[in-house]
């Protein structure tokens, strides 16, 4: 279904476009799961369709906007937009306590492109500035803050819908992509928005449903168990801070199992197989709320 969902993306991609995604800084992202390790979970908590990589995540991302707004400049901005993701992505986040923003690793996005030797080499090609690149949030249509919608957060939602929540189809994603444009909003921005109310209304209440997956007390407990399994692994210098970064998830998960730390394996043990009824009730402060109130015919839904 991933492949599907690319395909419907991908008409009149410009050629010049494809030699970025063999860029092996972007090329890393294969190794990072879109949903924040929880790949490697419990399967009594988590049941995903597909494996979904921020590799994905930023091809899409990247062909959303392009197929919304024919701007090659903000594509590749979007395509870049996750550059900086860490293994486990926003459960670093949580390791961090940035519970609020989940943004706490974006400070590397502007260090790790400036050293990216394929990147500057393509973009020299194309006679595009690096500053172009770096700064995604300058170009409303991939990042807007919230409850706008914008070309990641949209994206976040078909691949959250299509492969965790599982409450929508390819079909739905044809139907709603048919009535998504862009609008003006108050601030003089573009802003993605829908011209069908009923298809505004199914993206609304498909976003609310992943919201309440975000906000469960099973989700929330997981998060935490492998950012406390994270920092723990630091701490005792199984792992490094940077690994995080240079490793994939695979191969961090690795170093942490070949550890003979008797309560990091314990940990990990019960990061797999917990079940859902064993799991305690939690409470954390400020959890991300991902709420939107997108544009329908040029005007907010409420």
């Amino acid at each position: 279904m991933l492949e599907e969902y690319k395909q419907l993306l991908s008409k009149n991609i410009p050629d010049s476009f494809n030699k970025y995604l063999n860029d092996p800084f972007l090329i890393r992202l294969k190794g990072k799961g879109y949903f924040c390790g929880m790949d490697y979970a419990s399967k009594d908590i988590y049941n995903f369709l597909e494996y979904v990589s921020r590799y994905d995540h930023s091809i899409t991302t990247a062909k959303l906007t392009w197929y919304l707004q024919n701007d090659f400049k903000a594509m590749l901005a979007a395509l870049y937009h996750d550059i900086a993701t860490p293994c486990f992505s926003h459960v670093i986040d949580y390791m961090n306590k940035d519970y609020a923003t989940q943004s706490s690793t974006e400070e590397k996005t502007k260090e790790i492109l400036e050293n990216d030797l394929y990147l500057l080499t393509c973009l020299k090609v194309d006679k595009i500035n690096l500053e172009d690149i770096i700064d995604f949030k300058k170009y409303s249509i991939v990042d807007l803050e919230r409850p706008s919608l914008c070309a990641d957060r949209l994206d976040g939602i078909f691949l959250s819908s299509l492969f965790w929540t599982q409450k929508m189809n390819i079909n739905d994603i044809k139907n709603i992509l048919a009535n998504t444009t862009i609008y003006q909003n108050k601030n003089h921005e573009d802003e993605i928005g829908f011209k069908n109310y009923d298809v505004g209304q199914l993206v609304l209440q498909n976003n609310d449903l992943v919201d309440l997956y975000c906000h469960s007390n099973e989700d929330n407990y997981m998060m935490e168990l492998l950012a406390k399994i994270t920092k723990y692994s630091i701490r005792k210098n199984i792992i490094t801070y940077d690994d995080l970064y240079l490793l994939s998830e695979q191969d961090l998960i690795k170093k942490l199992l070949s550890s003979n730390d008797s309560l990091l394996l314990n940990l990990w043990q019960k990061f797999t197989t917990i079940k859902k009824k064993d799991i305690p009730k939690i409470d954390l402060p400020n959890v991300k709320k991902r709420v939107i109130n997108p544009l329908i015919n040029g005007k907010r839904f409420y």
